[in-house]
């Protein structure tokens, strides 16, 4: 257990320091709050080419599409997912994209270094991570290559203030003959890999439907979300901060009075409602039954509607619930950890969508440099994904809306805020958006 942030912050600050140097981190909330939540950037205009459509002034290019080839003698793999972005140094970022490929799916002629193979033979499991390089400055790719082979259903993630990324498999498969290795872990490839590691599953993470990650750079504590009906939201208390292979403890969240966060039947937490919580310790983590959250429910743990994307500011961090309130449009909530070993961590129902013309089905999220959430939609079927802005006062804005039958995800800002990274998941396309942002 960390006693003392500020002891872990001077014990480990210039690593720290670096990472927020490089704009990696969101700062803290305002700016916008006061905005007009239906018109903060604008009335979208129609994209010419039917791909996205954005507000006045803004613009995007494809850096990345499915096929392409890339530097290491492979193609870009389909389904990107979620992402992070590095300043990597010399004029440099490095773009960490998650593929969520079946065991079995096209991996774009992955080798080398794999997690796990299919059946006995040396063909990597197609899931992973590729990375790609760009200019700072022009966005130009310079080089994109596999970072991460032999895992199943990357979904999600996190950036680690270290320069890593934790790459989560949203698979929780056994090893059947088809595949060798049991499934549902947490991987972490640095961002200046420059070709495929050597996979490690952080086994003492947990085994379970993994989403998404989120470091917080205070305590190098590692919060987790997980994507079921029924999930719980973890920690990690690391044995060594900022060495997640070396073990540690995996802990669930008890929001005091909440035992149901979801606001199906009975509503248990309002809107802007915070309560103090506690954590629980959790054994067996490795859950060969896949029954960690059941385990964790039993001992008091909160639920949640699905949990996905996860992202950290300044002393709080966000995620969202794809299927929460008494609608299941989707809800998100705050958790702004304890500020010292005798404080309370303390959760709130941050946002609770009312309908779904409005907000529905938020999975990815990113914080803008004024404090505003950034979230995709996933709706499934013939519908019209939006990316949505959310305001520091809870007021809902659309920012972009899909005009393909696709997912956006991995949303995420290049260090001086100027551009926003969203992958298209299928067919893969990875854009840069660019235009007149109100940072004030």
């Amino acid at each position: 257990m960390i006693a003392d942030r500020r002891q872990f912050l001077s014990a480990t600050g210039s690593a720290f320091a670096a990472f927020a140097a490089a704009g990696c981190a969101a700062r803290a909330a305002g700016g916008l709050a006061a905005l007009p939540a239906a018109d903060a950037y604008g009335a979208l205009v129609p994209d010419p080419a039917a791909i996205l459509d954005l507000p006045p002034g803004f613009s995007y290019r494809v850096l990345s599409t499915l096929g392409d080839a890339m530097t290491d003698g492979g193609t870009v793999p389909d389904r990107a997912d979620g992402m992070g972005c590095f300043d990597i140094g010399n004029g440099e970022l490095a773009l960490v994209r998650n593929h969520e490929l079946n065991a079995i799916a096209d991996s774009g002629g992955a080798n080398g270094p794999a997690y796990d193979t299919v059946a006995r033979s040396l063909v990597p499991l197609a899931g992973g991570t590729t990375t790609l390089v760009i200019d700072a400055a022009t966005l130009a790719v310079k080089r994109q290559y596999r970072s991460l082979a032999g895992t199943i259903r990357n979904c999600a993630g996190g950036v680690t203030p270290w320069g890593s990324w934790l790459s989560c498999e949203e698979n929780v498969s056994r090893a059947d003959g088809q595949i060798n290795r049991d499934h549902g872990y947490v991987f972490e490839v640095p961002a200046n890999a420059e070709r495929q590691v050597i996979p490690v599953a952080l086994t003492a993470m947990g085994r379970f439907n993994h989403e998404a990650a989120v470091v917080d750079p205070a305590s190098g504590i590692v919060y987790l979300t997980e994507d079921r009906p029924d999930s719980l939201l973890y920690r990690f208390i690391p044995a060594i901060p900022g060495q997640l292979a070396a073990g540690g403890q995996l802990q669930a969240l008890a929001a005091e009075g909440v035992a149901d966060s979801r606001n199906w039947e009975n509503r248990q937490i309002a809107v802007g409602q915070a309560v103090a919580c506690r954590w629980i310790d959790l054994d067996n983590v490795e859950a060969p039954e896949d029954d960690l959250r059941q385990r964790g429910a039993a001992q008091g743990a909160t639920l949640f509607a699905r949990g996905e994307g996860i992202w950290m500011g300044e002393g709080e961090f966000y995620f969202t619930c794809t299927s929460g309130g008494p609608g299941r449009f989707g809800q998100i909530f705050r958790l702004r950890p304890a500020s010292n070993a005798n404080g309370a961590d303390m959760l709130d129902l941050f946002f609770e969508s009312a309908s779904g013309d409005d907000f529905t089905y938020g999975d990815n999220l990113t914080i803008a440099p004024d404090g505003h959430l950034i979230v995709c939609e996933d709706r499934s079927g013939n519908q019209v994904n939006y990316i949505r802005g959310v305001t520091t006062a809870g007021g809902v804005y659309p920012f972009a809306r899909l005009r393909v039958e696709t997912e956006p995800a991995g949303v995420c800002f290049s260090p001086d805020g100027a551009t926003l990274f969203v992958n298209l998941m299928e067919p893969t396309r990875t854009l840069a958006i660019t235009g007149p942002w109100n940072w004030g």
